[in-house]
């Protein structure tokens, strides 16, 4: 059984166990405890954490400011991939922003991440392209698109 839960600082060891299972380190996308527990005491970022029976499956982080928000981190256990886990992680950080009256939700993500389809599905559209952003262990660069969608 999937539910969704607010989380916060006391979850930093759960973004980070489900950081390091989802995202490939070759690529340099996942984010450190320190990085997380300090955007997490900005206000306006909120933490959501999907369980399925009771055991942390994803989660979300979400900044909102003013009538715009970004969708800051998205990961979901490999365990749990494909089955509606990040869609729906996705649809409650945008009901989310619908109540806090956002206008636009932006995202960053890294070029042929396979979360593209999702964010596609959504209804972002591709706004910018950061070249060489995202650096893996090994020094290589990856690009980064950001991407919008109007609430």
């Amino acid at each position: 059984m999937l539910t969704l839960r607010p989380g916060d600082t006391r979850d930093a060891w759960i973004v980070d166990e489900l950081m390091a299972a989802a995202f490939d380190p070759r690529f340099g996308e996942a984010w450190t405890r320190s990085q997380c527990l300090g955007v997490l005491a900005m206000p306006g970022v909120s933490l959501m954490i999907a369980c399925v029976d009771d055991q942390p499956a994803g989660f979300a982080m979400t900044r909102i400011v003013a009538d715009e928000a970004e969708l800051l981190l998205l990961a979901v256990a490999p365990a749990h991939q494909r089955h509606g886990i990040g869609g729906t992680l996705l649809g409650a950080v945008i009901a989310e922003c619908e109540r806090a009256g956002v206008r636009t939700l932006h995202l960053e993500v890294r070029a042929g991440n396979p979360a593209l389809a999702l964010y596609g599905q959504s209804g972002f559209a591709k706004v910018g392209e950061r070249r060489a952003y995202y650096r893996g262990r090994d020094g290589e660069a990856f690009d980064a698109h950001t991407y919008s969608r109007a609430i």
